[in-house]
């Protein structure tokens, strides 16, 4: 009993701790949703960016490799990429939403854009979750991983009814597509620079040519 107790508040803290953030981008997309942008596929690309994580946070419960800190941060090239792309691309995209067609599919575009956002915000999920996989045991760690994973429903049940409180859905609805690409820029220059990957000169070399291959 003890020892599912202390799994349970490991993993609780374990998962606010390295997931608080996650409420804002959640926001962000939510507020996003119209008829080519659903729920379903936040939420979808949501698990399925938090299930590669705790994926790259394996080697910790079997004392493997450790992930490099400079690796991880290099994911926060992806937020900026797709922040610049939104940016540049900005009139093209907004004609191409009156045309674009609803698909069922479970491999749409969306669906990766919200995984990938959620690995490169995840550095700080691995950091964590690598040492706290490998100092718990093996049924501990189903524990954590259930919990987490139930969790994670929440904070996208609670982001999705946050959009629909009246003064936040019509900041987001108003404001929204003007910020968004700044969040995911800004995002991403955090990522880099917390996980040290590039120099300061080297991830505004990188921005510059992002601009250039991202621009249609």
């Amino acid at each position: 009993m003890n020892n599912l107790l202390t799994a349970i508040i490991t993993g609780l803290v374990a998962f606010i701790a390295t997931n608080i953030d996650d409420i804002l981008i959640l926001l962000v997309f939510f507020a996003q949703v119209n008829e080519n942008f659903r729920p379903w596929q936040i939420v979808v690309g949501q698990y399925l960016g938090f299930t590669i994580l705790v994926i790259f946070s394996l080697p910790g419960l079997f004392g493997g490799l450790i992930l490099p800190q400079s690796w991880i941060g290099l994911l926060g090239l992806i937020p900026i990429a797709i922040g610049i792309s939104s940016l540049v691309n900005k009139e093209t995209e907004q004609l191409a939403d009156g045309t674009q067609e609803i698909t069922p599919s479970f491999l749409t575009p969306k669906i990766y854009t919200v995984a990938a956002i959620t690995v490169a915000n995840g550095s700080d999920n691995i950091s964590i979750y690598i040492p706290l996989f490998s100092s718990v045991r093996l049924e501990s760690f189903f524990i954590i991983i259930g919990l987490f994973f139930l969790l994670l429903a929440i904070w996208c049940y609670a982001a999705y009814q946050l959009t629909h409180q009246q003064k936040i859905a019509n900041f987001f609805t108003k404001y929204g597509n003007y910020f968004v690409p700044f969040v995911l820029i800004g995002l991403g220059v955090v990522i880099v620079w917390k996980g040290q990957a590039l120099s300061p000169l080297k991830l505004f070399g990188s921005c510059i040519c992002l601009f250039f291959l991202v621009k249609k």
